[in-house]
């Protein structure tokens, strides 16, 4: 796998997947949305953690930018 995430990126998944769960948890969302909301909530923090995204690969996106120093 190779990195195609940025910084940036890593923590906008991370922000959306705390968000995601404390309406789950707050019980704002209920039911069967609740469950999809934790799946990607879960989606969100294990790409962010291996800096891949599966998605980003048939649309050949990359937000990660090697550092030249």
């Amino acid at each position: 796998m190779k990195t195609n995430m940025s910084h940036l990126d890593r923590w906008i998944r991370v922000l959306l997947a705390i968000g995601l769960a404390v309406l789950v948890f707050t019980d704002y969302i209920t039911g069967g949305w609740a469950i999809i909301a934790l799946v990607l909530a879960a989606i969100f923090l294990v790409t962010s953690m291996v800096r891949f995204c599966p998605l980003y690969l048939p649309f050949k996106i990359s937000t990660y930018r090697k550092k030249t120093a």
